[in-house]
C-alpha cells in the first residue's frame, strides 16, 4: 500500500486497486440549461467572455467527449441523479405541470447515497424530476432546496402554449413566489450557493446548483445586460460565468478549495430553434432533442487542486451515468443496490495512467433506440429526428413562429415537439460515423466498414433486451417503475 499526502487529501492507493480518497471531498456540481458544446471560451466561444470556466479548465480537466443520457431535461437530470439511463427508471422525455409521475421513491440517488455517510446538501436551481411535492428534492436526500419544479418555459412566457399556470418558485415544499423576475435567478441562486459553503464549510457538503438558464426564455440581471459580444444569451452566459466565479472565490475563502471537487456540465446541448437566444454545438451536427453530438455532447470541466490534473483535456468517453458511481467512489459511498448503469471513472477522473473512458454508450431519445457507440465509432439506427423549420428564431420566439398556432401543451411525441419549437421531422438511415475523424457525424462509413456495423448492431441488440426499443417493439427485460403521486405511499 503507498499513501500520498496531496494539499492536506489523504489518498490511499492499493496496488491492483482503484484510487480511495480517505478524507470526505466536498462535492459542487454546476449545471447550465441548455447551452451549447461551444459556448465557453475554453470550448471555442470567441464572443463569450468566460473568465472562470477557462479558469476550471486551467486548473482542473476539460472532457471534451462528455455525452448526458439523453438530449431534454428530465432524462438527463434523471441520469445524472441515478446513474441509469432514463429510461431504466421511467424518466425520459421532459415534465410538466401537468405531470403527475416522478423518480420512483425506491430509486437511490446520490444525494441519498451522500446522505448516507454524513454529507450536508442543498439544491438551489431547476429540478425536473417530479411537479409534486411527493418527488421534490427534500424528500429525495436534499437538506434544502430553492428553485423550479419544472423549465422556466413552463408558465405564461411559453412563446406557442397557452393557458399554462404561473410559474412557482419553491423552497422546500412551499410556494413562496410566482411568476419571479427571471433576470434575478442566477444571481439568486449563486447567492444561496455562496451562503450555503459559508455555512457548511466546516463538514462534508453536497452542493448542486442546476441553472435556470440559458434554456428560454432567457434573461439576465442589470448587471450583465449588453455586456457581451452575442447579444442577450451571451451575457446570460457571461453571468453563470460569474456565479462559477462567486462559488469557487466561496471556496478559497473557507479554505476548502482544496477538498472540493469542482464539477461544470449542460444538461444537454442548445435550443437551436431559438436563434439567437440558443447557444452553440460548434463543430457538432444539430443540438438539443436530437442524439446527433450536438444533442448530448456537453462542456465538463472538472477541478480539484492537487487531485484533479490541471490544464488536461481529455477526450476519453465519459458520461453523466457514470457521476454517481465516480463520486461514490471518490467519497466512499456505498452504491444503490439496484442495477445502474453508470461505471466507476475515478482512475480517468484523477489521471492515472492508462485510465480508460467507458467501453460503449446507449444514444435513447425516449424509449427509441437511436444510436450506439463503442470507442471511436458511432451507429445511428434508422430513425426520425428534429431539425429547425427554416431559419432559426430571434427575441425568444422560435423558428417558423409567423406561422404557428397556439397548441395544447399535451401533445406528445416528435410531431408535438416540433410543433411547439420550431422544428420539423426528418428521418436518419442506418449511418456509421467515426467520431474521432469526423464529429460532425458528416461522412457515412458503413459501406466501407461492414464488419463494424455488424459488431455495433449486436451491441445495439443487447441494449433492446435490457432497456428496450419502441422503434422495433423490444420490451426490455430491465425496466423499473416510476413514481407515480396518485399511488406513491409518501404524501
Amino acid at each position: 500500500m503507498r499513501v500520498v499526502f496531496s494539499l492536506g487529501l489523504l489518498i490511499v492507493v492499493v496496488p491492483g486497486s482503484a484510487l480511495a480518497v480517505a478524507d470526505r471531498p466536498n462535492i459542487v456540481m454546476i449545471v447550465a440549461d441548455d447551452m451549447g458544446y461551444a459556448d465557453a471560451g475554453c470550448q471555442g466561444a470567441k464572443d463569450i467572455r468566460t473568465p472562470n470556466l477557462d479558469r476550471l479548465a486551467k486548473e482542473g480537466t476539460r472532457f471534451t467527449s462528455f455525452c448526458v443520457a439523453q438530449p431534454v431535461c428530465t432524462a438527463s437530470r434523471a441520469a445524472i441523479m441515478s446513474g441509469c439511463y432514463p429510461n431504466r427508471i421511467g424518466m425520459s422525455g421532459a415534465l410538466n405541470h401537468t405531470s403527475t409521475i416522478g423518480i420512483h421513491p425506491d430509486e437511490t440517488l446520490l444525494t441519498e447515497l451522500l446522505r448516507d455517510i454524513g454529507y450536508t446538501s442543498a439544491h438551489y436551481g431547476k429540478w425536473h424530476l417530479g411537479t409534486r411535492p411527493v418527488f421534490f428534492p427534500t424528500r429525495n436526500g436534499f437538506d434544502e432546496w430553492v428553485g423550479l419544479p419544472y423549465s422556466n418555459d413552463n408558465g405564461p412566457l411559453h412563446p406557442t402554449v397557452r393557458g399554462i399556470p404561473a410559474l412557482p418558485l419553491y423552497a422546500g415544499d412551499k410556494v413562496i413566489a410566482t411568476d419571479p423576475d427571471q433576470s434575478q435567478f442566477t444571481k439568486l441562486f449563486t447567492e444561496k450557493a455562496v451562503g450555503f459553503i459559508r455555512a457548511n464549510h466546516s463538514k462534508p457538503f453536497f452542493l448542486y446548483v442546476p441553472h435556470v438558464m440559458p434554456h428560454v426564455p432567457i434573461f439576465a440581471s442589470e448587471r450583465f445586460n449588453g455586456k457581451s459580444g452575442r447579444g442577450l444569451y451571451g451575457d446570460v452566459i457571461e453571468e453563470l460565468d460569474w456565479g462559477v466565479g462567486e462559488i469557487l472565490t466561496a471556496l478559497k475563502d473557507a479554505g476548502i478549495e482544496n477538498n472540493t471537487l469542482v464539477l461544470f456540465l449542460s444538461d444537454n446541448g442548445p435550443f437551436l430553434s431559438y436563434g439567437s437566444h440558443a447557444g452553440s454545438a460548434g463543430p457538432l451536427r444539430e443540438g438539443k432533442l436530437t442524439t446527433f453530438e450536438g444533442g448530448v455532447r456537453v462542456p465538463f470541466l472538472v477541478r480539484m487542486p492537487g487531485v484533479v490534473p490541471a490544464n488536461r483535456v481529455c477526450d476519453e468517453l465519459f458520461t453523466s451515468l457514470d457521476l454517481l458511481p465516480t463520486i461514490a467512489h471518490l467519497t466512499g459511498a456505498s452504491l444503490p443496490k439496484a442495477k445502474i448503469d453508470g461505471v466507476n471513472l475515478g482512475p480517468l477522473l484523477l489521471g492515472e495512467k492508462n485510465a480508460r473512458g467507458r467501453a460503449s454508450f446507449a444514444y435513447y431519445s425516449g424509449s427509441e433506440l437511436q444510436a450506439v457507440r463503442s470507442g471511436k465509432w458511432k451507429l445511428h439506427l434508422p430513425h426520425e429526428y428534429l431539425v429547425v423549420n427554416g431559419t432559426p428564431g430571434k427575441d425568444g420566439k422560435p423558428a417558423n413562429f409567423e406561422n404557428m398556432k397556439p397548441i395544447a401543451i399535451q401533445e406528445s411525441g416528435i410531431r408535438g415537439i416540433a410543433s411547439r419549437h420550431g422544428y420539423k421531422v426528418r428521418k436518419m438511415e442506418q449511418s456509421l460515423f467515426d467520431l474521432s475523424a469526423d464529429p460532425g457525424e458528416t461522412k457515412d462509413l458503413s459501406a466501407e466498414h461492414p464488419d463494424v456495423v455488424s459488431q455495433l448492431s449486436a451491441l445495439a441488440d443487447e441494449f433492446k433486451l435490457d432497456l428496450g426499443d419502441s422503434l422495433t417493439n423490444a420490451k426490455g427485460n430491465g425496466l423499473r417503475a416510476v413514481g407515480r403521486a396518485e399511488t406513491t405511499a409518501n404524501p
